[in-house]
């Protein structure tokens, strides 16, 4: 079974910056697109940003659109969240996801890791 891990979450300023990263155990069609959602206390969990890893297409909440940046490292095989220009509205609990596509990770993740807190205070 493919594992995912965060690491990277804390605490920071509002207008700081912060990188999320996630590194999978291994490669599987469930993990060919991989992203981010969150949740803040009491609310849904919503999608924030996702990459696929062959095509390299990106998707972004219109939330962050601007702010944060997926990326890659086939290497490494990690996928990078770059938040930048933090606000208090981003803290949440951050959670990596992934599925065969983009489409798929938006409405059926396969799997998830086990999140990682961010607050931006202000």
């Amino acid at each position: 079974q493919v594992q995912l891990v965060e690491s990277g979450g804390g605490l920071v300023q509002a207008g700081g910056s912060m990188r999320l990263s996630c590194a999978a155990s291994g490669r599987t069609d469930s993990t060919y697109a991989r992203g981010w959602f969150r949740q803040a206390p009491g609310k849904e969990r919503e999608f924030v940003a996702a990459v696929h890893w062959f095509s390299g297409n990106t998707d972004y909440a219109d939330s962050v659109k601007g702010r944060f940046t997926i990326s890659k490292d086939n290497a490494e095989n990690t996928v990078y969240l770059q938040m930048n220009s933090l606000r208090p509205a981003d803290t949440a609990v951050y959670y990596c996801a992934s599925a065969p596509t983009i489409t798929m990770l938006h409405t059926r993740p396969q799997l998830w890791g086990q999140g990682t807190q961010v607050t931006v205070s202000s």
